[in-house]
C-alpha cells in the first residue's frame, strides 16, 4: 500500500479572516483506509469538501496519482473517479432502493437520465445495482422506499450509492452518524470488506469504528493536522491525547 492515489498539499480555507483550515497535507495510498479525526469544527468537513470539489480553496493543491484536481468541478472528479457520501443522508426517499442504486449508476454512466423511466427495464443497470444492494445488505429491501428504511440502513444505501461507477478514491464523511452501536457494528463490517479494493478516506468521531478500521490516522485540530500515524502512534501520541482523545466528548 505504498502507492499515493490521491494528495493534499498545504490546503487552507479561509472565510472573511476566520481560518477553516490551514496548510493541511496529507496523503491517501491505494487500498488503504485513512482516517481524518479531530474535534467538532476542527476542519474536517472542510477538508473533505476541498477534496471533493464542493469547496474551492484559498491556496493549496490536490493531486489524483499523478494529476492535478485543484481547480477540477465535481462532477469531473467523480468521473475521475473520486465519490463522496456526506454527514446527512442524500438518497432520493421517494423512490426504492433498488431505483436508488439504479439511478446512481445510470448517472455515473453518463446516460440520460430520462427521469422515471423504470431501471429494471434496463439489463446491465439493474444488474449492477442488485450487485451493490447485495453488498451492503439491502437485498431483502429492494423494493422499499428508502425514506421508509430504519436511519442505520439509510446509512448503508448512502455509502453503497458512492460505490456506483466504481469509484477508485471513497470520502466518507462520518458514516456512522446517528446510527447507534448496532448500526454501526454493521456499517464497519461492510467497510471493512472494502478494505483493498478502494481507497477511502475516513471521516469520523466513532472512535471504535476507527480504530477497527483505519490503516492510518490524522489528527486535525484547529484546522491544521498535528499528527499522522498508526493506530498505536496515534493512541499513544501525546498531542493527540491532549487535543484529542482525552477529551471525553470527542
Amino acid at each position: 500500500m505504498s502507492e499515493i492515489i490521491l494528495r493534499a498539499e498545504n490546503l487552507c480555507k479561509y472565510y472573511a479572516g476566520v481560518r477553516a483550515n490551514h496548510e493541511v497535507s496529507f496523503d491517501l495510498r491505494k487500498g488503504e483506509i485513512h482516517a481524518l479525526i479531530g474535534p467538532n469544527g476542527a476542519g474536517k468537513s472542510t477538508t473533505v469538501a476541498q477534496l471533493s470539489g464542493e469547496l474551492d480553496s484559498t491556496s493549496g493543491r490536490i493531486f489524483l496519482e499523478q494529476t492535478e484536481i485543484t481547480g477540477m468541478p465535481t462532477h469531473q472528479r467523480a468521473l475521475f473517479g473520486v465519490s463522496r457520501s456526506f454527514q446527512v443522508n442524500s438518497v432520493f426517499e421517494e423512490m426504492t432502493v433498488l431505483d436508488n442504486f439504479g439511478l446512481a449508476v445510470q448517472a455515473h454512466r453518463g446516460h440520460s437520465f430520462r427521469f422515471w423511466s423504470p431501471v429494471r427495464k434496463h439489463g446491465s443497470i439493474n444488474q449492477e445495482a442488485l450487485q451493490l444492494a447485495t453488498q451492503f445488505g439491502l437485498e431483502r429491501e429492494l423494493d422499499s422506499l428508502a425514506g421508509t428504511l430504519a436511519h442505520g440502513e439509510k446509512r448503508q444505501l448512502e455509502v453503497g450509492l458512492t460505490l456506483a461507477g466504481d469509484p477508485s478514491v471513497l470520502l466518507l464523511d462520518e458514516p456512522m452518524a446517528g446510527i447507534g452501536s448496532g448500526g454501526s457494528k454493521k456499517l464497519t463490517e461492510l467497510l471493512d470488506e472494502l478494505r483493498g479494493r478502494y481507497s477511502i478516506l475516513l471521516v469520523e468521531h466513532d472512535m471504535d469504528a476507527v480504530f477497527t478500521l483505519a490503516d492510518r490516522i490524522s489528527v486535525l485540530v484547529y484546522g491544521e493536522i498535528i499528527a499522522t500515524g498508526s493506530v498505536e502512534e496515534i493512541r499513544n501520541d501525546r498531542r493527540v491525547q491532549q487535543a484529542y482523545l482525552g477529551e471525553e466528548d470527542a
